[in-house]
Protein backbone atom coordinates (compact mmCIF):
# COMPACT_ATOMS: atom_id res chain seq x y z
CA UNK A 1 0.00 0.00 0.00
CA UNK A 2 1.19 3.68 -0.86
CA UNK A 3 0.26 5.66 1.57
CA UNK A 4 0.33 8.95 -0.10
CA UNK A 5 -1.25 7.98 -3.35
CA UNK A 6 -4.28 8.97 -0.57
CA UNK A 7 -3.55 12.83 -1.25
CA UNK A 8 -6.48 13.76 -3.41
CA UNK A 9 -8.67 12.93 -0.67
CA UNK A 10 -7.10 15.20 1.56
CA UNK A 11 -9.50 18.13 0.73
CA UNK A 12 -12.26 16.81 3.50
CA UNK A 13 -11.02 16.99 7.16
CA UNK A 14 -11.87 13.55 7.91
CA UNK A 15 -10.19 12.44 5.02
CA UNK A 16 -7.28 14.13 6.15
CA UNK A 17 -7.45 12.11 9.77
CA UNK A 18 -7.95 8.79 7.82
CA UNK A 19 -4.24 9.35 5.54
CA UNK A 20 -2.19 10.52 9.04
CA UNK A 21 -3.28 7.27 10.56
CA UNK A 22 -2.38 5.19 7.23
CA UNK A 23 1.12 7.88 7.73
CA UNK A 24 1.42 6.43 11.44
CA UNK A 25 0.87 3.06 10.48
CA UNK A 26 3.23 2.80 7.33
CA UNK A 27 5.75 5.85 7.64
CA UNK A 28 8.29 4.71 9.13
CA UNK A 29 8.89 1.86 6.45
CA UNK A 30 8.37 4.51 3.33
CA UNK A 31 10.78 6.95 5.40
CA UNK A 32 13.74 4.67 5.60
CA UNK A 33 13.04 3.54 1.90
CA UNK A 34 13.20 7.33 0.75
CA UNK A 35 16.07 7.94 2.64
CA UNK A 36 18.07 4.83 1.30
CA UNK A 37 16.96 6.25 -2.30
CA UNK A 38 18.52 10.07 -1.61
CA UNK A 39 21.67 8.15 0.07
CA UNK A 40 22.24 6.54 -3.92
CA UNK A 41 23.18 9.66 -5.22
CA UNK A 42 26.29 10.36 -2.14
CA UNK A 43 28.02 7.04 -1.39
CA UNK A 44 29.61 4.31 -3.82
CA UNK A 45 28.39 1.32 -6.05
CA UNK A 46 28.42 -0.80 -2.65
CA UNK A 47 26.38 1.65 -0.62
CA UNK A 48 23.83 1.73 -3.48
CA UNK A 49 22.96 -1.92 -3.05
CA UNK A 50 22.64 -2.00 0.50
CA UNK A 51 19.73 -2.51 2.55
CA UNK A 52 20.91 -3.61 6.20
CA UNK A 53 24.50 -3.36 7.09
CA UNK A 54 25.86 -6.36 9.15
CA UNK A 55 27.89 -4.98 12.00
CA UNK A 56 29.99 -6.64 14.51
CA UNK A 57 30.66 -4.71 17.81
CA UNK A 58 33.20 -5.55 20.22
CA UNK A 59 33.73 -4.33 24.02
CA UNK A 60 36.69 -3.22 25.82
CA UNK A 61 38.00 -5.65 28.78
CA UNK A 62 41.87 -6.16 28.73
CA UNK A 63 42.66 -9.96 28.13
CA UNK A 64 38.78 -10.73 27.76
CA UNK A 65 39.18 -9.50 24.50
CA UNK A 66 40.70 -13.62 24.15
CA UNK A 67 36.77 -13.97 24.05
CA UNK A 68 36.29 -12.33 21.32
CA UNK A 69 38.24 -14.24 19.05
CA UNK A 70 37.13 -17.04 19.63
CA UNK A 71 33.68 -15.60 19.20
CA UNK A 72 35.16 -13.83 15.42
CA UNK A 73 36.48 -17.34 14.74
CA UNK A 74 32.90 -19.11 14.92
CA UNK A 75 31.44 -16.34 13.01
CA UNK A 76 33.92 -16.80 10.33
CA UNK A 77 33.22 -20.53 10.17
CA UNK A 78 29.78 -19.54 9.38
CA UNK A 79 30.74 -17.52 6.65
CA UNK A 80 29.13 -14.31 8.05
CA UNK A 81 30.39 -11.61 6.53
CA UNK A 82 30.60 -8.08 8.16
CA UNK A 83 30.20 -4.26 6.47
CA UNK A 84 30.91 -2.32 9.46
CA UNK A 85 33.60 -3.88 12.48
CA UNK A 86 33.61 -1.35 15.33
CA UNK A 87 35.30 -1.49 18.78
CA UNK A 88 37.23 -0.09 21.24
CA UNK A 89 39.78 -0.61 23.82
CA UNK A 90 40.85 -4.11 23.24
CA UNK A 91 38.12 -4.53 21.14
CA UNK A 92 39.08 -1.61 18.76
CA UNK A 93 42.93 -3.99 18.47
CA UNK A 94 40.73 -6.63 17.67
CA UNK A 95 38.79 -5.46 14.78
CA UNK A 96 41.69 -3.74 13.54
CA UNK A 97 43.19 -6.88 13.41
CA UNK A 98 40.15 -8.58 11.77
CA UNK A 99 40.18 -5.69 9.08
CA UNK A 100 43.57 -5.08 8.49
CA UNK A 101 45.32 -8.53 8.07
CA UNK A 102 47.82 -8.96 5.54
CA UNK A 103 47.50 -10.15 1.86
CA UNK A 104 46.55 -13.97 1.74
CA UNK A 105 46.25 -14.14 5.63
CA UNK A 106 43.03 -15.35 7.62
CA UNK A 107 41.94 -12.81 9.90
CA UNK A 108 40.76 -15.20 12.51
CA UNK A 109 43.57 -16.97 12.17
CA UNK A 110 45.60 -14.26 12.62
CA UNK A 111 43.59 -12.75 15.89
CA UNK A 112 43.94 -15.88 17.31
CA UNK A 113 48.01 -15.81 16.97
CA UNK A 114 48.13 -12.19 18.67
CA UNK A 115 46.10 -13.47 21.55
CA UNK A 116 48.73 -16.49 22.06
CA UNK A 117 51.22 -14.03 21.41
CA UNK A 118 49.67 -11.90 24.17
CA UNK A 119 49.65 -14.43 26.44
CA UNK A 120 52.31 -14.43 28.98
CA UNK A 121 54.35 -18.35 29.75
CA UNK A 122 56.03 -17.08 32.91
CA UNK A 123 52.88 -18.22 35.16
CA UNK A 124 53.53 -22.04 35.00
CA UNK A 125 50.22 -24.23 34.92
CA UNK A 126 49.22 -24.96 38.53
CA UNK A 127 48.95 -28.61 39.55
CA UNK A 128 45.69 -29.99 40.68
CA UNK A 129 46.30 -32.81 43.34
CA UNK A 130 44.69 -35.86 42.91
CA UNK A 131 41.14 -36.47 44.84
CA UNK A 132 40.83 -32.70 45.31
CA UNK A 133 36.77 -31.77 46.66
CA UNK A 134 34.51 -30.31 44.53
CA UNK A 135 35.00 -26.63 43.26
CA UNK A 136 39.04 -27.24 43.80
CA UNK A 137 38.98 -25.99 40.25
CA UNK A 138 37.68 -22.96 40.65
CA UNK A 139 40.40 -22.19 43.87
CA UNK A 140 43.26 -23.38 41.31
CA UNK A 141 42.01 -21.03 38.48
CA UNK A 142 41.53 -18.28 41.38
CA UNK A 143 45.36 -18.34 42.06
CA UNK A 144 46.23 -18.24 38.72
CA UNK A 145 44.61 -15.35 38.04
CA UNK A 146 45.39 -13.65 40.99
CA UNK A 147 48.98 -14.41 40.52
CA UNK A 148 49.07 -13.96 37.03
CA UNK A 149 47.19 -10.50 37.28
CA UNK A 150 50.05 -9.28 39.99
CA UNK A 151 52.74 -10.19 37.43
CA UNK A 152 51.11 -7.64 34.77
CA UNK A 153 50.23 -5.26 37.47
CA UNK A 154 54.30 -5.19 38.26
CA UNK A 155 56.04 -6.07 35.10
CA UNK A 156 53.33 -5.46 32.31
CA UNK A 157 53.09 -7.86 29.18
CA UNK A 158 56.28 -7.63 26.82
CA UNK A 159 54.10 -7.80 23.65
CA UNK A 160 51.38 -4.82 25.06
CA UNK A 161 52.07 -2.49 27.93
CA UNK A 162 56.04 -1.66 29.37
CA UNK A 163 56.12 -0.39 32.98
CA UNK A 164 57.93 2.40 33.50
CA UNK A 165 56.98 3.06 36.90
CA UNK A 166 59.88 1.11 37.82
CA UNK A 167 62.81 3.50 35.51
CA UNK A 168 61.29 6.80 36.03
CA UNK A 169 60.41 8.65 38.85
CA UNK A 170 62.03 8.48 42.58
CA UNK A 171 61.32 5.48 44.10
CA UNK A 172 60.01 7.73 47.22
CA UNK A 173 56.86 9.00 45.40
CA UNK A 174 55.18 5.59 45.29
CA UNK A 175 55.59 6.53 49.36
CA UNK A 176 53.59 9.94 48.65
CA UNK A 177 50.37 11.04 48.07
CA UNK A 178 51.69 11.71 44.48
CA UNK A 179 51.47 8.53 42.23
CA UNK A 180 53.12 9.28 39.15
CA UNK A 181 50.93 8.68 35.66
CA UNK A 182 51.28 6.63 33.65
CA UNK A 183 52.37 3.47 35.06
CA UNK A 184 52.67 1.67 31.74
CA UNK A 185 53.49 2.89 28.23
CA UNK A 186 52.03 0.82 25.33
CA UNK A 187 54.60 1.50 22.54
CA UNK A 188 54.61 -2.68 22.27
CA UNK A 189 51.10 -3.06 21.56
CA UNK A 190 52.08 -0.53 18.73
CA UNK A 191 54.97 -2.44 17.91
CA UNK A 192 53.00 -5.51 17.94
CA UNK A 193 49.90 -4.73 16.32
CA UNK A 194 51.95 -3.17 13.29
CA UNK A 195 52.98 -7.08 12.84
CA UNK A 196 49.51 -7.80 12.17
CA UNK A 197 48.04 -5.08 10.12
CA UNK A 198 48.42 -3.96 7.10
CA UNK A 199 47.05 -0.49 7.63
CA UNK A 200 46.57 0.08 3.54
CA UNK A 201 44.12 -2.20 3.62
CA UNK A 202 42.13 -0.60 5.57
CA UNK A 203 40.98 1.34 2.65
CA UNK A 204 40.26 -1.70 0.57
CA UNK A 205 36.75 -1.83 -0.43
CA UNK A 206 36.18 -5.37 -0.35
CA UNK A 207 37.00 -5.35 3.53
CA UNK A 208 35.01 -4.17 6.50
CA UNK A 209 34.99 -0.21 7.13
CA UNK A 210 36.65 0.21 10.87
CA UNK A 211 35.10 2.12 13.24
CA UNK A 212 37.03 2.86 16.60
CA UNK A 213 36.43 5.21 19.46
CA UNK A 214 38.47 6.90 22.20
CA UNK A 215 37.95 9.75 25.09
CA UNK A 216 39.00 12.87 24.54
CA UNK A 217 40.85 13.97 28.05
CA UNK A 218 40.05 17.36 28.12
CA UNK A 219 36.76 17.85 26.77
CA UNK A 220 35.13 14.63 27.90
CA UNK A 221 33.81 14.07 24.44
CA UNK A 222 33.98 10.81 21.98
CA UNK A 223 36.23 10.78 19.28
CA UNK A 224 35.79 8.36 16.67
CA UNK A 225 38.06 7.42 14.16
CA UNK A 226 36.27 5.63 10.70
CA UNK A 227 38.42 4.30 7.71
CA UNK A 228 36.27 5.31 5.47
CA UNK A 229 36.90 8.75 5.98
CA UNK A 230 40.41 8.79 7.38
CA UNK A 231 43.87 6.88 6.53
CA UNK A 232 43.66 4.80 10.11
CA UNK A 233 47.10 4.26 11.69
CA UNK A 234 48.86 2.04 14.69
CA UNK A 235 48.28 5.23 16.85
CA UNK A 236 44.64 5.78 15.73
CA UNK A 237 43.79 2.44 17.19
CA UNK A 238 46.20 2.70 20.55
CA UNK A 239 44.26 6.19 21.39
CA UNK A 240 41.46 4.10 22.38
CA UNK A 241 42.75 1.52 24.75
CA UNK A 242 45.04 3.80 26.96
CA UNK A 243 43.16 3.02 30.56
CA UNK A 244 43.69 5.04 33.18
CA UNK A 245 42.67 3.06 36.14
CA UNK A 246 45.44 0.89 35.00
CA UNK A 247 48.00 3.22 34.81
CA UNK A 248 48.06 3.11 30.70
CA UNK A 249 49.56 6.07 29.02
CA UNK A 250 47.47 8.46 27.29
CA UNK A 251 47.94 8.91 23.28
CA UNK A 252 48.60 12.64 21.70
CA UNK A 253 47.10 12.57 18.54
CA UNK A 254 46.09 15.42 16.28
CA UNK A 255 46.31 17.74 19.29
CA UNK A 256 44.43 15.63 21.05
CA UNK A 257 44.85 13.80 24.34
CA UNK A 258 43.37 10.59 24.12
CA UNK A 259 42.49 7.63 26.85
CA UNK A 260 40.26 4.46 26.53
CA UNK A 261 36.89 4.68 24.71
CA UNK A 262 35.26 2.58 27.22
CA UNK A 263 34.75 5.67 29.54
CA UNK A 264 31.81 6.86 27.69
CA UNK A 265 30.35 3.50 26.13
CA UNK A 266 31.75 -0.02 26.04
CA UNK A 267 29.98 -0.76 23.44
CA UNK A 268 29.90 1.87 20.36
CA UNK A 269 26.66 0.48 18.45
CA UNK A 270 25.57 4.23 18.79
CA UNK A 271 28.56 5.08 17.35
CA UNK A 272 28.01 3.45 14.16
CA UNK A 273 24.52 4.50 14.02
CA UNK A 274 25.86 8.38 13.73
CA UNK A 275 28.66 7.09 11.17
CA UNK A 276 26.31 5.70 8.92
CA UNK A 277 23.20 6.98 9.85
CA UNK A 278 20.75 6.02 6.61
CA UNK A 279 21.02 2.09 6.11
CA UNK A 280 19.47 -0.36 8.90
CA UNK A 281 21.19 -2.52 10.60
CA UNK A 282 21.60 -6.10 11.97
CA UNK A 283 24.43 -5.97 14.63
CA UNK A 284 25.94 -8.76 16.39
CA UNK A 285 27.04 -7.70 19.96
CA UNK A 286 30.26 -9.29 22.20
CA UNK A 287 29.58 -8.68 25.34
CA UNK A 288 32.34 -9.69 27.53
CA UNK A 289 31.21 -8.07 31.30
CA UNK A 290 27.69 -10.22 32.47
CA UNK A 291 24.79 -8.90 32.41
CA UNK A 292 22.91 -11.13 34.90
CA UNK A 293 24.75 -12.07 38.36
CA UNK A 294 22.82 -14.28 40.45
CA UNK A 295 24.90 -14.22 43.68
CA UNK A 296 25.32 -10.87 45.61
CA UNK A 297 28.49 -9.48 46.36
CA UNK A 298 29.84 -10.47 50.03
CA UNK A 299 32.83 -8.60 50.13
CA UNK A 300 33.87 -4.87 48.59
CA UNK A 301 35.98 -7.10 46.24
CA UNK A 302 32.76 -8.52 45.12
CA UNK A 303 31.07 -5.15 44.97
CA UNK A 304 33.67 -3.12 43.06
CA UNK A 305 33.97 -6.57 40.80
CA UNK A 306 29.90 -6.70 40.32
CA UNK A 307 29.59 -2.65 39.58
CA UNK A 308 32.68 -2.60 37.20
CA UNK A 309 30.65 -5.33 35.33
CA UNK A 310 27.28 -3.14 35.62
CA UNK A 311 29.47 -0.06 34.58
CA UNK A 312 30.55 -1.56 31.18
CA UNK A 313 28.34 -4.03 30.00
CA UNK A 314 26.22 -3.71 27.00
CA UNK A 315 23.83 -0.69 27.15
CA UNK A 316 22.11 -1.56 23.39
CA UNK A 317 18.80 -2.18 24.68
CA UNK A 318 18.25 1.62 25.34
CA UNK A 319 20.01 2.51 22.10
CA UNK A 320 17.75 0.08 20.52
CA UNK A 321 14.45 1.95 22.28
CA UNK A 322 15.44 5.52 21.30
CA UNK A 323 15.98 4.16 17.58
CA UNK A 324 12.84 2.87 17.45
CA UNK A 325 11.00 6.41 19.22
CA UNK A 326 12.91 7.91 17.03
CA UNK A 327 12.23 6.10 13.94
CA UNK A 328 8.41 7.14 14.91
CA UNK A 329 8.98 10.86 15.63
CA UNK A 330 11.31 11.14 12.42
CA UNK A 331 7.84 9.33 10.47
CA UNK A 332 5.77 11.57 11.91
CA UNK A 333 7.55 14.87 11.28
CA UNK A 334 7.61 13.45 7.50
CA UNK A 335 4.02 12.75 6.93
CA UNK A 336 3.08 16.42 8.87
CA UNK A 337 5.92 18.20 6.40
CA UNK A 338 3.90 16.75 4.00
CA UNK A 339 0.27 17.24 4.62
CA UNK A 340 1.33 20.68 5.19
CA UNK A 341 3.20 21.13 1.64
CA UNK A 342 0.57 19.78 -0.57
CA UNK A 343 -2.17 21.99 1.08
CA UNK A 344 -0.09 25.01 0.47
CA UNK A 345 0.30 23.26 -3.45
CA UNK A 346 -3.29 23.07 -3.18
CA UNK A 347 -5.08 26.40 -1.77
CA UNK A 348 -4.68 28.83 -4.62
CA UNK A 349 -7.04 31.21 -2.82
CA UNK A 350 -4.62 33.72 -1.16
CA UNK A 351 -1.87 33.96 -3.41
CA UNK A 352 0.35 36.43 -1.16
CA UNK A 353 -0.52 34.58 1.74
CA UNK A 354 0.13 30.91 -0.20
CA UNK A 355 3.77 32.76 -1.17
CA UNK A 356 4.79 33.31 2.51
CA UNK A 357 4.00 29.92 3.59
CA UNK A 358 6.04 28.64 0.69
CA UNK A 359 9.13 30.65 1.80
CA UNK A 360 8.88 29.56 5.41
CA UNK A 361 8.66 25.74 4.18
CA UNK A 362 12.03 26.82 1.95
CA UNK A 363 13.59 28.22 4.97
CA UNK A 364 12.98 25.01 7.04
CA UNK A 365 12.98 22.07 4.14
CA UNK A 366 17.05 21.95 4.82
CA UNK A 367 17.35 21.62 8.17
CA UNK A 368 14.64 18.96 7.98
CA UNK A 369 16.02 16.81 5.43
CA UNK A 370 19.53 16.84 7.41
CA UNK A 371 17.82 16.00 10.33
CA UNK A 372 15.30 13.14 9.05
CA UNK A 373 18.71 11.85 6.90
CA UNK A 374 21.22 11.87 9.84
CA UNK A 375 18.56 9.82 12.07
CA UNK A 376 17.09 7.68 9.11
CA UNK A 377 18.74 3.91 10.21
CA UNK A 378 17.46 1.60 13.27
CA UNK A 379 18.70 -1.81 14.51
CA UNK A 380 16.46 -4.32 12.78
CA UNK A 381 18.09 -7.72 14.88
CA UNK A 382 20.50 -7.60 17.58
CA UNK A 383 22.24 -11.34 18.09
CA UNK A 384 23.98 -10.79 21.49
CA UNK A 385 27.32 -13.39 22.36
CA UNK A 386 27.86 -13.18 26.01
CA UNK A 387 30.64 -14.37 28.45
CA UNK A 388 29.90 -15.96 31.92
CA UNK A 389 31.28 -16.34 35.06
CA UNK A 390 31.78 -19.26 36.92
CA UNK A 391 33.96 -17.46 39.68
CA UNK A 392 34.17 -13.69 40.03
CA UNK A 393 37.75 -11.83 40.68
CA UNK A 394 37.67 -8.12 39.91
CA UNK A 395 40.88 -7.94 37.91
CA UNK A 396 40.39 -11.05 35.67
CA UNK A 397 40.76 -8.30 32.56
CA UNK A 398 44.54 -8.33 33.53
CA UNK A 399 45.05 -11.81 33.63
CA UNK A 400 47.03 -12.86 30.52
CA UNK A 401 48.19 -16.49 31.46
CA UNK A 402 48.71 -18.93 28.97
CA UNK A 403 45.76 -20.76 30.34
CA UNK A 404 43.61 -17.83 31.09
CA UNK A 405 43.89 -16.95 27.38
CA UNK A 406 43.23 -20.52 25.62
CA UNK A 407 40.23 -20.94 27.69
CA UNK A 408 38.50 -17.63 27.05
CA UNK A 409 38.96 -18.68 23.06
CA UNK A 410 37.23 -22.01 23.66
CA UNK A 411 34.26 -20.23 25.63
CA UNK A 412 34.33 -17.40 22.64
CA UNK A 413 33.69 -20.42 20.42
CA UNK A 414 31.44 -22.49 22.32
CA UNK A 415 28.93 -19.12 23.47
CA UNK A 416 29.15 -17.93 19.67
CA UNK A 417 27.73 -21.53 18.12
CA UNK A 418 24.84 -21.74 20.95
CA UNK A 419 23.60 -18.19 19.99
CA UNK A 420 23.70 -18.69 16.65
CA UNK A 421 21.74 -22.23 16.80
CA UNK A 422 19.11 -19.93 18.76
CA UNK A 423 19.04 -17.29 16.37
CA UNK A 424 18.54 -19.97 13.54
CA UNK A 425 15.60 -21.83 16.04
Amino acid sequence: MCIYDKRAQWNSSRSKLVCVKDCLKYGSEYLRTMFRREAKGEGGAKEQELQLETVLVMQGGGSLGAYECGVYKTLEKHDIKFDIIAGTSIGAINAAIITGAKQNRDPANELEDFWLNLAETIMPPLPIPFALPTGSLLVVDRIRAILSSMFSATWGNPNAFFPIWFFSPPILDYFSYKLPYPLFDMTPLKNTLNDYVDFTQLKNPDRPRLIVTSTDIQTSKPIIFDSKHLDIDADHIIAGAGFPFYGLAWTQKNNRYLWDGCLLSNTPLRDIIDSSPIIDKKAYLVNVFPHYQKELPRDMLQAWHRARDIIYCDKTDNNIRMSKIISRHLSLLKDMHDVISTNVKMDNKDHNKNEKLKERLRKIDHEYNKLARQRGAIIQETICIERTEESHFLFEDTDFSADTIKRLLGQGEKDAEISLTQQKN
